[in-house]
């Protein structure tokens, strides 16, 4: 089977490998699409410790495909069942596990991370996976390629479960790509008041416009101005930053109404890591600060069934789609942020 490796630092590889075997409790898929993700193009450009030129690493997280085999000692699971794979297991034992939180486990595992993962034409369910529910069914009428959006939606589902968002919330995006895109769909369907989105591109927010059409779009320049006219003077109850910008965060604060939530959605990059926060607007607002990583499993399946509904059309952040062989192309086109979602598409 072709899949595409990891071996080190802005090295990578279309290589040819054996379709894998299972076990009686094992499962295997055949992938139909995965998609493209940020910490895909962060592992090629910085390379990553479970990776390198002995131990190749197949990477890809953001997976759907069909079932055709299981083993003999799998139940529920049979062949021909369209699914959609959550990446994260955990050991099943600690307290984060046992409290539903396998994705917060110290030794955690996920696919195309530290596992092989969907940029494959096969790719191996194993047994703690098919026990801890990774597996989900998805509808006829959802589409493979929808369906590997799954996983980064459900990273957003598990931001505004833990930040909040109320009904008639007035709500800030900070951040045009498919990220913010996607918080703001959600926050949409979730019963927002306002959703405004802000990003230092134009165009981005035009495009971001186009898919949202009651979504506000506010450029740079007086932003603080613009979000108090929009929020009659009160502020934001809800400000996500969905862009790796430490100014960003280190502005939030001052878009905040009183009793405001704020969520720092994904990391920054190492070099600037620390950001300066001023406390006492924090102190004096009464505001809480969130931050959110991945996703439970229960978190991926409700995200699953609201894309099923049709409610977050996630198809609109497709930008290309792109065969195996056609790899290079795909990373350099995320690499280079050209347009939103770049999805490998795996024929029958």
């Amino acid at each position: 089977m072709k899949a595409i490796q990891l071996l080190g630092k802005e090295k990578i590889q279309l290589s040819e490998l054996a379709k894998p075997e299972i076990a009686e409790k094992e499962v295997l898929i055949k992938v139909r699409a995965a998609s493209i993700c940020g910490t895909d193009v962060r592992m090629y450009k910085n390379g990553y410790p479970t990776a390198s030129e002995e131990t190749p690493l197949t990477l890809g997280h953001e997976i759907s495909g069909d079932i055709v085999e299981v083993g003999a000692s799998v139940n529920f699971y049979k062949k021909g069942m369209r699914v959609a794979i959550a990446p994260n297991m955990g050991c099943g034992i600690c307290d984060q596990c046992v409290s539903g939180n396998t994705h917060l486990c110290d030794s955690y595992e996920a696919f195309g991370i530290n596992l092989p993962g969907g940029f494959a034409e096969y790719l191996v369910i194993p047994e703690k996976a098919v026990r801890q529910g990774n597996i989900s069914l998805i509808p006829d009428a959802l589409s493979y390629e929808e369906a590997a959006l799954i996983e980064p939606f459900s990273c957003v589902f598990n931001g505004q479960e833990i930040a909040g968002n109320k009904p008639g919330d007035h709500v800030l995006i900070i951040g045009s790509g498919p990220i913010g895109i996607m918080h703001a769909m959600l926050a949409r369907a979730r019963g927002a008041g306002k959703v405004m989105m802000n990003d230092l591109s134009e165009s981005r927010l035009a495009d971001a416009k186009k898919m949202i059409p009651d979504l506000i779009p506010l450029t740079s320049e007086n932003l603080q101005e613009k979000i108090s006219a929009e929020t009659n003077h009160q502020g934001v109850d809800l400000c996500i930053i969905a862009a790796p910008a430490p100014q960003a965060q280190e502005a939030s604060f001052n878009y905040m109404a009183m009793n405001g939530r704020c969520l720092f959605f994904g990391g920054l990059p190492k070099e600037i890591e620390e950001v300066k926060l001023n406390t006492n607007i924090l102190h004096y607002k009464q505001l809480r600060v969130f931050g959110c990583t991945r996703a439970s499993l229960m978190g991926y399946r409700t995200s699953a069934q609201l894309v099923a509904s049709g409610r977050i059309p996630l198809k609109e952040l497709i930008t290309k789609r792109y065969s195996i062989d056609q790899f290079d192309e795909a990373l350099d086109n995320a690499k280079k942020a050209i347009g939103l979602k770049n999805v490998i598409v795996f024929k029958e």
